[in-house]
């Protein structure tokens, strides 16, 4: 008799850029995502620098790059306050919101049985 492959809740978040906060424009930059039962975080950021250059050409590069790279620290520390966390907890401070030009998406829930196949291809979808 075949197994059925084990599911996994998951929540995802899509990072988005967004310069002027008040006018509610914004490129989506990245996704989060949170596996409580794998105790898995997995956090990608792509940056296309020529898309925000041409939405946003007073956009600081640099300065962006480093916001961003926060992300990914929370996500995978190890050490520190962060590292303390249990990973659903990460998340949620990840996707908390904010009025700043670097935010999320609301969090939004899925099912699956492969995650990280799941998190390629809503970042495709997505971001990509």
């Amino acid at each position: 008799m075949p197994t059925t492959p084990e599911k996994h809740l998951y929540e995802y978040a899509v990072v988005r850029y967004s310069p002027r906060v008040e006018r509610e424009e914004f490129i989506n930059v990245g996704l989060v995502m949170m596996c409580k039962r794998l105790r898995r975080i997995i956090v990608r950021i792509h940056l296309d620098e020529n898309r925000i250059k041409a939405f946003f050409p007073d956009s600081d590069i640099d300065t962006l790059k480093a916001q961003l790279a926060s992300f990914g620290e929370v996500a995978q520390t190890r050490h520190g306050y962060f590292g303390t966390l249990p990973v659903e907890e990460r998340f949620r401070w990840l996707t908390a919101v904010r009025s700043a030009c670097i935010s999320t998406s609301r969090p939004h829930p899925g099912i699956c049985s492969d995650i990280d196949e799941t998190f390629a291809r809503i970042l495709t979808e997505q971001v990509l």
